[in-house]
């Protein structure tokens, strides 16, 4: 507003949350406050085993609900969002990959969701082929060859799909991943859309060179990618564009993009992190709620859970598209194993909890291994260790706990959970001037009092369970090939 000094309580953020389920919209005020919020559950498509796909439409219109809807709401609390709104971040899933058509907009394919694994050929054919093997870009990308990233998926919809490659050759194809599509889309999509990506989503293309923050043409011309398809890198951090017509929002700025894992370590204040993804955590619950029908509601598992006080023997690996960190196997697929006829449904919903935990464990297991190596460790080794969480499976008091004693450290949850949609509003919201790093990564206490989760089981008897599910890990291996 021109002509006055705008108020603290009429300025707020918005931030897109689009995950892999579902996609919300969260406003802040200047305190970091949620003030309003909404969202909305998309379809999932599943066309064979192991693919997985979304509708791009679908994830649109998801939004457009989800920034009207939250608009509505914090307007009907009192908020002054209309005039008080100053910018929006975005966060997104990370590696699903989309191809459109510049010139009408549509998508040419379905997107091609991260944890598909119908690229296990061209990785197989690409690590003979190349004279590294599977490491063979992790000097220029610093990953793997994997199905994970998106540049196997683009490989794929260019050798698989014909409007796909009718639109290379015409000069009418542009590539993104989620973020990507959503910012072309909100700025104006075929008119004057702007064709951008963050650097935390093109790290995770396995095209970005990780020391000049470009397209590696190395990779590119080996891989057969044509540069013009990609997007422009931009930073995290910075006045991107403005929504054009047709959105509830239109001219406010979109001013920060993140991947969603990038997103919540800003939005728990954590200047360096290393990084490791698992495959499937809360979708195990999803699958006993969709496809089993142990459950109608994902928070029932906790109470179903409770009702034994151990898995009894019974471990589930949920590598329903192979397993990422540390393993790194396309070709797992997830078992259940040390069923007896003493196993009920409450054994089955504990185990898919500790699933969840174990993964973690290996995953920081590898990762002290990593800060060990390179001397980067606590050197008076008196700091004590802490798992800072977030995020909607949080809520689970005994998945926390369960976290708690498999680690055998500490697990703190934040007051506010959102952290990964936080971490966006605060990318977007330092680019145009409403917070500064300091107050972002201030160690003061910005929020409530965090809850926290202390180990309650003994070193042997965590010791044991983790070699049973090491066990139970190695029995999902070379699984893919099963037939149906």
């Amino acid at each position: 507003m021109q002509g006055k000094e705008i108020s603290a309580q009429e300025v707020y953020i918005g931030s897109i949350d689009q995950g892999t389920t579902s996609t919300r919209f969260f406003i802040y005020d200047r305190s970091g406050k949620p003030v309003g919020s909404h969202q909305v559950e998309f379809t999932q498509f599943y066309p064979q085993s192991g693919w997985v796909e979304h509708d791009p439409m679908e994830i649109l219109e998801s939004v457009r609900v989800c920034i009207a809807k939250a608009v509505d709401k914090a307007t009907a609390a009192g908020q002054n969002v209309d005039s008080g709104l100053k910018a929006i971040g975005l966060t997104n899933q990370r590696e699903t990959t989309v191809v459109w058509s510049k010139s009408t907009g549509s998508p040419l394919y379905n997107a091609i969701v991260w944890m598909d694994v119908r690229t296990s050929s061209i990785c197989r054919k690409l690590e003979k082929e190349l004279p590294k093997g599977r490491t063979h870009f992790a000097e220029e990308c610093g990953l793997p060859i994997s199905t994970y990233f998106s540049a196997l998926k683009l490989l794929w919809l260019l050798d698989n799909v014909d409007a796909v490659k009718e639109a290379v050759k015409k000069g009418d194809a542009l590539f993104g991943t989620i973020d990507t599509w959503l910012i072309w889309n909100l700025t104006g999509g075929k008119e004057n859309g702007l064709h951008v990506t963050d650097v935390s989503n093109a790290s995770r293309t396995m095209l970005m060179n990780l020391k000049t923050l470009s397209w590696d043409k190395t990779i590119l011309n080996t891989l057969g990618i044509p540069t013009e398809i990609l997007p422009k890198i931009i930073s995290n951090a910075e006045v991107i564009g403005s929504i054009g017509k047709g959105w509830p929002i239109t001219g406010v700025p979109i001013a920060g993009c993140l991947g969603d894992q990038h997103a919540a370590m800003v939005g728990q204040a954590c200047r360096k992190a290393l990084e490791g993804s698992i495959a499937i955590a809360g979708a195990a619950v999803q699958w006993l709620r969709d496809s089993l029908g142990i459950i109608k509601k994902a928070s029932e598992i906790e109470e179903l859970a409770l009702q034994v006080d151990s898995s009894g023997g019974v471990y589930f690996v949920p590598a329903f598209n192979g397993l990422f960190a540390p393993w790194w196997r396309d070709d797992a697929r997830g078992v259940l194993i040390g069923i007896t006829r003493f196993t009920n449904k409450s054994h089955i919903a504990r185990a898919v909890l500790e699933s969840m935990c174990f993964q973690v464990k290996d995953v920081l297991d590898s990762m002290h291994k990593d800060v060990d190596e390179k001397g980067e460790a606590d050197k008076d080794g008196k700091r004590e260790f802490l798992l800072r969480v977030d995020g909607g499976a949080t809520v689970n008091n005994l998945l926390m706990q369960i976290q708690a004693d498999i680690l055998g450290n500490p697990v703190v949850r934040p007051a506010d959970i959102e952290t990964t949609a936080l971490g966006a509003a605060y990318a977007a919201g330092l680019a145009v001037g409403v917070w500064t790093e300091k107050d972002i990564f201030s160690s003061g206490d910005k929020t409530e009092k965090p809850t926290i989760f202390r180990p309650v089981i003994i070193e042997a008897v965590r010791q044991k369970r983790v070699e049973s599910w090491c066990k139970a890990v190695s029995r999902t291996f070379d699984l893919a090939d099963l037939s149906l």
